[in-house]
This record gives C-alpha cells, structure tokens and sequence, in this order.
C-alpha cells in the first residue's frame, strides 16, 4: 500500500509545488520532500514500530500549506483529516509574530499529535542541514543551526534513529559557521 500512497501524495505535491525551486538552486521543490520522505523511509527500515503510509504522506505534503495555494480543507478532501492536521501542524502560524514564537507553537502542536508528525519535523530538519544558501550570512546559519537544537530538544522521544541523525547532521553543519 505504500506505493500506492506515496505516488497520490506525491502526485498533489508535484502539482502544488510545480513553480517553487529549492533556496539558492534551480531544483524543483519537489526534491525537498521527497528526500524528508527518504529519511522516513530510512528510519522505517532501521525500525518498524510507526505508521509508515501515515509518515511518508505527511512527508510529501508538509509544506503544501505553507508554501502553495492548497489548503487544510483540500488536503483534507485528498488525504483524510489525519494527514491534514498533521501537515496543519507542520505549518507556520503567520499570526503569530517573530520566528522563535512561530517556532515554539509549532512545536507544540507537534508533540500534541501522533509520533509521526514530529517524525517528519525531525526528518526535514535533516534534509535542510545541507550546505546552506551562499547568500546566508554566518550568523544566519549559526542561527539555523540553533533552530535545528530547539528542534532537536523538543522531539528528543519521538524516533530514536531520526534523533540520533539530526545531532549528526547538526555536528556536520557546524563547519558552515
């Protein structure tokens, strides 16, 4: 079944994200989630003990709201209320001001849902620890890798794996900065 999950998820995406490219890349947006995708997959294989079609969906589409004209209702309509307050949790709330406080609320509707949701945080929290934009400044990515610690903090129980290949990735950033 996961296949079959992966590519309907997949699918809407590729749809959504069809304009926006990866920061500082002509990439098509669509590597970003694939690749949170493959490191759900990834602690899929290394451990069994989640919901592997629930995390992988949520993966593909935990951007859409807050970077496409999709909405919760539509994702909803697509993928079940499951999916869709898991994405929802993923997003920003732009009501709220500054990026610490977005930050924090989002963690916090993360850790209120199932194990998964903070699986997918974790996992793009990873993804994005590559080299970073050659337009951020050295205090920009010392503060992104902040942001990864904070992350890392909060959602130290939800996925043993994940968890340990963040701090790594995060050891690994540290030489952009």
């Amino acid at each position: 079944m996961t296949q079959d999950y992966y590519q309907r998820a997949i699918q809407f995406a590729g749809e959504k994200h069809k304009h926006q490219t990866l920061p500082g890349s002509e990439a098509n947006y669509l590597q970003h989630v694939s690749n949170v995708a493959m490191e759900i997959l990834l602690a899929y294989a290394h451990t069994k003990n989640f919901d592997v079609d629930f995390a992988v969906q949520t993966a593909l589409l935990h951007d859409t709201i807050e970077d496409t004209d999709a909405t919760y209702e539509e994702v909803k309509q697509h993928f079940g209320q499951r999916v869709a307050d898991a994405v929802l949790a993923l997003t920003k709330d732009d009501s709220l001001s500054g990026k610490q406080e977005k930050m924090a609320n989002s963690l916090l509707r993360i850790n209120a849902l199932e194990k998964e949701v903070a699986m997918v945080k974790l996992a793009d929290r990873i993804t994005n620890l590559q080299h970073p934009p050659g337009h951020w400044s050295s205090e920009k990515i010392a503060q992104y890798h902040e942001e990864a610690s904070a992350i890392a903090d909060a959602l130290v129980d939800k996925h043993a794996y994940l968890h340990q290949r963040l701090l790594d990735k995060m050891e690994a950033y540290r030489r952009h900065f």
